[in-house]
C-alpha cells in the first residue's frame, strides 16, 4: 500500500481525482465519491449508535472501537492526456464544484491550535495539508477573484466579529446620568406639576415645559457629539488594525491587506511581523515568535518543520525570517476568538483631561457654594414676605398661601439655584478636550499621522527633544547602488574586465544571503524586487547590472546555515553548498569595517587574492570613509571556501548553526546612497527654532551619519564635531555622570544599538526633557516604551515597533513629525483659549446672579436662559475654539512645561478685563435698566439675558488669540467657527423674537437690538487694549497648577 503523505491525506479528505473531458473518467470519479460516502455513512452510524447506547450502559461491537480513526484507501490516479487541462500545475486536483470537499476547517485549525503534531504526521504532513488546501508552497494559490471567493466561502474571512458598537441612545443615557441634570428635570416635573394645576395646561406648562426642553437640546447636542467622535475613534482603530502582508499568489510576491488573507495562502515572515494567521511553517532560518500575547509564555518559541511548525495568530516575529501556510483565519483562531471579546472603547483619561476635571471639580464647588447662597437668600426673603408675584402682590402670606403655591414657588428657586450649579460647572472644558483631540486626530490622520494613544497629542506639544533615525526618515529610503569597489580598485560600468570567478562569488553572496526576493514573469519583463531597500537595491544592482539569474542560484545550491541580519550585528551570514558538489563556502554582507574586520584576505578584480597588510588595510578604511564622506552607505561583501575540517554535513542542512566569521577573503565594497527628503532641512529648522533638539541616532559609521546630519541641518559644517558626534559604543562606557554631561551636547550619535537609543532616552528623561522617538525595528520597542512620546514608521515599521508606539507615520517622513508637533502644541492652545472663555462667562454669570439674588431677590437669568447660554458655551463654544488649526506662531514659542499652569497670567488678565466689563454692565442693567432704556421689568430681564449673551460671542472672537492683539487673522480659513458664530446669532433672535413664552423674553425693538449689539462690541476694543499690558511670567495661582 502506498503511504506516502500525499496519498495518506488524499484517502482521509477525498482527494480522488476529478477528472473532467471524458465520460470514463467522470464515471470513475462518481464511483469513488460514492465509495467514500459509504465509508463515511458508516462511521457516522457507529457514532451514533455509541453514543445512544453509551446512555444505557451497553457495550457493543468493541472491535469497531478498536480500529483506527480513520480508512487507508489505495488511490492510483490515471496518468492525464495532453489535452486534459484538469490539472492546475499546484500539485492538486481542481474541484469541479469550487469548493473543498470534506475539508473540516476547524479540525485543521484544531491541530495547529493544540499543536498536534501525532494528528498532523496522520494527515500526512506539511505536504499532506499543502495539497488538501490546494496550494503549493513555493507558487501560493492561484489567487484570482474565483478562487479568493470560494476560500472565503469554506474557510471564512480573516476578520472576527467585534462587540456591537455604542448608539445613539447608549449616548443620551449617558448624558441623562449626570446629576445635575437629573436634578433640573426634577425641578422642571414640579414646576409643571405646579403650573398646569394653577394655571391649567394652556398656559402652566411653559416654565417646567421650557426647563424640560432645554433639557434635552442640552442632552441632545452633548450626545451627537460624543457619538460622532465614538464612531470616529472606531475609524480610527479599523485603519490601525490593517496590517500589510506579503504573500506569493500565482508565484508572484504581492502585499496584501490582513484581513484579505485566506487559507492556503503562502505568508512571508521577517523579524517584527505579526502573524497573520494560524498555520505551519514552510521554509526559513532562525524562526522564532513571541506568543507572550496568546498563551503569556514569554520565552520566544524556537519553529522550524521537524519538532514545531505551529504558528498562531496574533504572534510576534522576534528572530529570523521564513514563509507559513495559512490554515486557519478569522474566528478559526484563538486570536480571532479572543479579539471578538475585547471592546476597542476606551475610557481611559488622558493627562490634560484629567487636569481639566480636577480644575471642573474646583470651580464646581465654587459654583455650588454661590448657588447655596442664593438659594439661601431667595427662600428667607420669600418667608419673610420681602418677594412680589406679578400683581405686585406679596407672594408668601402665611397660612393665607396654598402649599401648591409654597412648593411651586420654593421648586422655581431650586430650579434656579440648580441652573446655576450648571452655568458655574465648566463641563465643556472635558468636551472641549474630547473635541479638539477627535478633531485633532482627524486632521492628523490627513497629514500622515496615524494617533494610537490620545495622550500623545498632549505630550507631543511639551516635547523638548527629538531623537530620530535617519533612514527613511530624514532620507527618502531610495537607495541605489553609486560605487563598486574590487580590493583597492573602483569597478566602472564596464562588468567586462572582472573576472567570471568573481562575478560568480557576488552572484552567491548577493542572491543567496539575502532576505529580498526576485520575481520576473518571463523573460521579456522587467523583473520585481522586495525585501528591505538596502536588499532591493543590491538586488536590482546585481540583476540589471552584474547578470545574475536569481532562478539558477537557488536551483543550483543548498542553504545550510543562515545568521539574520539585526541592528546590533549588522551584518548577516550563510553557508551554501552547490548541487552534487561537496564543498561548503561562506557569504558575508554587513557594515563595510565591520566585515573588513573579519576579513585577512582581499579579492583583485582578476580573480587574484591578495594578503590584507596593515598598508592595504589603511587604503581600504579611506575607500570606506571616502563613501561615507559622501553620504554613501558603504556594504561589504566577504567569502570563504570552508575544508571537510570545518564540520558541516548534509545532516545540518536549512538549521541554523555557527558560520565561521574570520579569516574571510574580502570580495568588494558597494556605496548606497539615500538621498535626503525634500524639505527636512526647513522642518529641523522649525523644530530649532521652535525650542526642539534633534538628535539623530542611527547605525551608519560616523562619516556617513556626519555628512547626513550636515545636508539635513542637523549639525553645522563649521561646527566642533567631537563633543556633537559620537558612537553608540563610546556613548555606552561614559559614566553615569559623563552621560548626563554631554546628553545635551550630543547631536548625532552613529554605529548605535536599540540599547543605545534606550539608554539615550533615559538619560534625557532624567535631565527633565520630554522627549520624542522615532523607530522602525523590533529592537526599537524598549524605546519607543520609554520614550514620552514614541513615534514609529508606517512603511518600514514593523508591527512590533507599531505596537509600541503611541503614533504612527504613516510616510515614515520627518516633517511629518513636525507636524505632529505643531498639532501636539495646537491642542493646548485650544484648550486654553477655551478656558478663558469659558471662565468669563462662569465668573460674570455667578456675580450678576448673586448679587441681584442677593439685593433684589430674584434673579434676571431664567433656568432656561441659563441653560441656553450653558449650551453656547459648552457645546458650540467647544466646536468653535477647539477646533482652530496650526498656525506658524505656535512654532515661535518655546515648549510648555507639562507641570506649568493651564490658566496662565496672560489668561487671568484677560478674563479679569471681560468678566469685569460684562459684570459692571450688566448690573447697571439690572439697577438702572428700568429708568435709562424706559421700559417694563420683563424687557429689562430681556435687555440683560440678549446682552449676555452676546457679550459672549464678540468675546468668542477674543479668545482665539491668546497674546496677539489682531484676532481676526485667519479666520476666513475656520469655516467652522464662523457658521457656528453665526448660528448662534441666528438661534439668540429666535430665542428672544419667537419663543418668547419658552425663553420667558420680550420682543425687543430695532434701537433696543442696536444697543446691545454696541454693549457687547466694547469688548473687541478692551480685549486689545488690555493686551498691551505685560504681565510677569510667575505663575499667578499655584493652586491651580496642578
Amino acid at each position: 500500500m502506498d503511504r506516502s503523505p500525499i496519498n495518506c491525506a488524499a484517502t482521509i479528505f477525498d482527494l480522488g481525482t476529478n477528472i473532467s473531458g471524458e465520460s470514463s473518467n467522470q464515471r470513475s470519479a462518481k464511483r469513488w465519491q460514492k465509495a467514500f460516502n459509504v465509508i463515511y455513512s458508516c462511521r457516522v452510524m457507529q457514532s451514533l449508535v455509541n453514543k445512544i447506547l453509551s446512555h444505557q450502559k451497553i457495550e457493543i461491537l468493541p472491535a469497531m472501537s478498536r480500529c483506527p480513526s480513520y480508512t487507508s484507501l489505495y488511490v492510483h490516479i490515471q496518468p492525464q492526456d495532453d489535452g486534459d487541462d484538469s490539472s492546475d500545475g499546484y500539485g492538486s486536483r481542481k474541484n469541479n464544484d469550487g469548493l473543498f470537499l470534506h475539508v473540516d476547517p476547524r479540525a485543521v485549525g484544531k491541530i495547529v491550535r493544540d499543536k498536534d503534531m501525532e494528528s498532523l504526521h496522520r494527515l500526512g504532513g506539511i505536504q499532506g495539508i499543502t495539497a488538501v488546501l490546494e496550494t503549493d508552497a513555493e507558487r501560493g494559490i492561484h489567487g484570482n477573484a474565483e478562487d479568493l471567493n470560494r476560500r472565503q466561502e469554506v474557510f471564512g474571512s480573516n476578520t472576527y466579529k467585534k462587540p456591537p458598537a455604542k448608539n445613539f441612545f447608549y449616548f443620551i443615557l449617558e448624558a441623562f446620568k449626570d446629576q445635575i441634570i437629573l436634578i433640573l428635570l426634577v425641578c422642571a416635573a414640579l414646576s409643571l406639576g405646579f403650573g398646569i394645576k394653577e394655571h391649567g395646561l394652556k398656559e402652566g406648562w411653559y416654565d417646567g415645559g421650557s426647563i424640560i426642553i432645554a433639557v434635552f437640546l442640552v442632552v441632545s447636542v452633548t450626545a451627537i457629539s460624543n457619538f460622532r467622535q465614538s464612531k470616529q475613534f472606531l475609524k480610527l482603530s479599523n485603519n490601525s488594525n490593517d496590517i500589510k502582508v506579503y504573500v506569493v499568489r500565482d508565484n508572484r510576491r504581492q502585499q496584501v491587506s490582513i484581513f484579505n488573507v485566506v487559507v492556503g495562502d503562502v505568508v512571508f515572515l521577517k523579524i517584527g511581523d505579526q502573524i497573520p494567521a494560524d498555520g505551519l511553517f514552510l521554509s526559513g532560518h532562525s524562526l522564532q515568535a513571541d506568543e507572550s500575547s496568546m498563551t503569556g509564555e514569554s520565552d520566544p518559541v524556537n519553529t522550524n518543520a521537524d519538532n514545531n511548525p505551529f504558528l498562531i495568530s496574533g504572534a510576534k516575529v522576534v528572530d529570523g525570517y521564513g514563509t507559513m501556510l495559512v490554515t486557519s483565519v478569522g474566528m478559526n483562531t484563538m486570536w480571532g476568538e479572543m479579539m471578538s471579546s475585547i471592546n476597542d472603547d476606551s475610557n481611559e483619561q488622558t493627562p490634560l483631561q484629567a487636569r481639566l476635571n480636577r480644575l471642573t471639580s474646583y470651580i464646581g464647588k465654587v459654583g455650588l457654594g454661590v448657588a447655596f447662597l442664593v438659594l439661601v437668600v431667595l427662600l428667607v426673603r420669600y418667608f419673610t414676605g420681602n418677594t412680589q408675584d406679578k400683581n405686585g402682590n406679596r407672594e408668601f402670606n402665611g397660612k393665607k398661601t396654598k402649599i401648591e403655591e409654597v412648593f411651586n414657588s420654593v421648586a422655581t428657586m431650586f430650579a434656579a439655584a440648580v441652573t446655576i450649579v450648571v452655568v458655574a460647572i465648566p463641563e465643556g472644558l472635558p468636551l472641549a478636550v474630547t473635541l479638539t483631540l477627535a478633531y485633532s486626530m482627524k486632521r492628523m490622520m490627513a497629514d500622515q499621522a496615524m494617533v494610537r494613544n490620545l495622550s500623545a497629542c498632549e505630550t507631543m506639544g511639551s516635547a523638548t527633544t527629538i531623537c530620530t533615525d535617519k533612514t527613511g526618515t530624514l532620507t527618502l529610503n531610495k537607495m541605489t547602488v553609486k560605487k563598486f569597489w574590487i580590493g583597492e580598485e573602483e569597478v566602472s560600468k564596464d562588468i567586462s574586465l572582472v573576472a567570471p570567478e568573481i562575478l560568480q562569488l557576488f552572484y552567491e553572496g548577493v542572491g543567496l544571503n539575502t532576505s529580498g526576493s526576485v520575481y520576473q514573469a518571463n523573460s521579456a519583463s522587467f523583473p520585481e524586487f522586495s525585501g528591505s531597500p538596502t536588499e532591493k537595491a543590491i538586488l536590482s544592482w546585481a540583476v540589471m547590472e552584474l547578470g545574475m539569474d536569481m532562478e539558477e542560484l537557488k536551483r543550483s545550491y543548498n542553504i545550510l546555515h543562515v545568521e539574520t541580519f539585526n541592528s546590533e550585528k549588522k551584518r548577516s551570514g550563510v553557508s551554501i553548498r552547490k548541487q552534487r558538489n561537496e564543498s561548503t563556502q561562506v557569504h558575508w554582507k554587513g557594515a563595510a569595517e565591520m566585515i573588513l574586520t573579519m576579513c585577512s584576505n582581499s579579492y583583485e578584480s582578476d580573480g587574484t587574492i591578495k594578503p590584507i597588510n596593515r598598508q592595504t588595510r589603511t587604503k581600504l578604511e579611506q575607500i570606506i570613509e571616502g563613501m561615507a564622506a559622501h553620504s554613501l552607505r558603504c556594504i561589504a561583501f566577504a567569502h570563504k571556501q570552508l575544508t571537510e575540517e570545518d564540520g558541516i554535513n548534509d545532516d545540518n542542512v536549512g538549521k541554523v548553526g555557527k558560520i565561521t566569521e574570520d579569516g574571510l577573503t574580502l570580495l568588494g565594497l558597494v556605496g548606497i546612497k539615500d538621498p535626503c527628503r525634500p524639505g527636512v532641512r526647513m522642518a529641523v529648522e522649525a523644530c530649532e527654532g521652535a525650542g526642539v533638539h534633534i538628535k539623530m541616532i542611527t547605525g551608519d559609521n560616523v562619516f556617513t551619519a556626519t555628512a547626513i546630519a550636515i545636508e539635513c541641518g542637523i549639525l553645522r559644517a563649521d561646527q566642533d564635531l567631537k563633543e556633537a558626534v559620537v558612537e553608540g559604543r563610546q556613548f555606552r562606557n561614559f559614566s553615569i555622570q559623563e552621560r548626563t554631561e554631554m546628553v545635551d551636547k550630543i547631536s548625532v550619535m552613529a554605529r548605535s544599538s536599540p540599547l543605545d537609543k534606550l539608554l539615550m532616552v533615559q538619560c534625557l528623561k532624567e535631565k527633565g526633557h520630554v522627549v520624542a522617538v522615532t523607530g522602525d525595528g523590533t529592537n526599537d520597542a524598549p524605546a519607543l516604551k520609554e520614550a514620552n512620546v514614541g513615534l514609529s514608521m508606517g512603511i518600514q515599521g514593523t508591527e512590533v515597533a507599531k505596537e509600541s508606539s503611541d503614533i504612527v507615520i504613516l510616510d515614515d517622513n520627518f516633517s511629518s513629525v513636525v507636524t505632529v508637533l505643531k498639532w501636539g502644541r495646537c491642542v493646548y492652545s485650544n484648550i486654553q483659549k477655551f478656558i478663558q472663555f469659558q471662565l468669563t462667562v462662569n465668573v460674570a454669570a455667578l456675580v450678576i446672579n448673586f448679587v441681584a439674588a442677593v439685593s433684589a431677590g430674584k434673579v434676571p437669568l431664567t433656568a432656561v436662559q441659563l441653560l441656553w447660554v450653558n449650551l453656547i458655551m459648552d457645546t458650540l463654544g467647544a466646536l468653535a475654539l477647539a477646533t482652530e488649526r496650526p498656525t506658524k506662531e505656535l512654532m515661535d514659542k518655546k515648549p510648555v512645561g507639562r507641570t506649568e499652569p493651564l490658566i496662565t497670567n496672560i489668561m487671568w488678565r484677560n478674563i479679569a478685563a471681560q468678566a469685569l466689563y460684562q459684570i459692571a454692565v450688566l448690573l447697571t442693567l439690572q439697577f438702572k435698566g428700568q429708568s435709562i432704556f424706559g421700559v417694563a421689568e420683563r424687557v429689562r430681564n430681556t435687555l440683560i439675558f440678549n446682552t449676555f449673551v452676546l457679550c459672549q460671542v464678540f468675546n468668542e472672537f477674543n479668545a482665539r488669540k491668546l497674546e496677539k492683539r489682531n484676532v481676526f487673522n485667519g479666520i476666513h480659513k475656520n469655516r467652522l467657527f464662523i457658521g457656528i458664530v453665526a448660528m448662534t446669532i441666528v438661534l439668540q433672535v429666535v430665542m428672544v423674537e419667537l419663543l418668547k413664552k419658552f425663553a420667558n423674553t420680550e420682543r425687543l425693538s430695532w434701537g433696543q437690538w442696536g444697543a446691545c449689539i454696541g454693549i457687547a462690541a466694547v469688548s473687541w476694543p478692551i480685549g486689545w487694549v488690555v493686551k498691551c499690558i505685560p504681565v510677569s511670567e510667575k505663575p499667578f495661582l499655584s493652586l491651580l497648577k496642578h
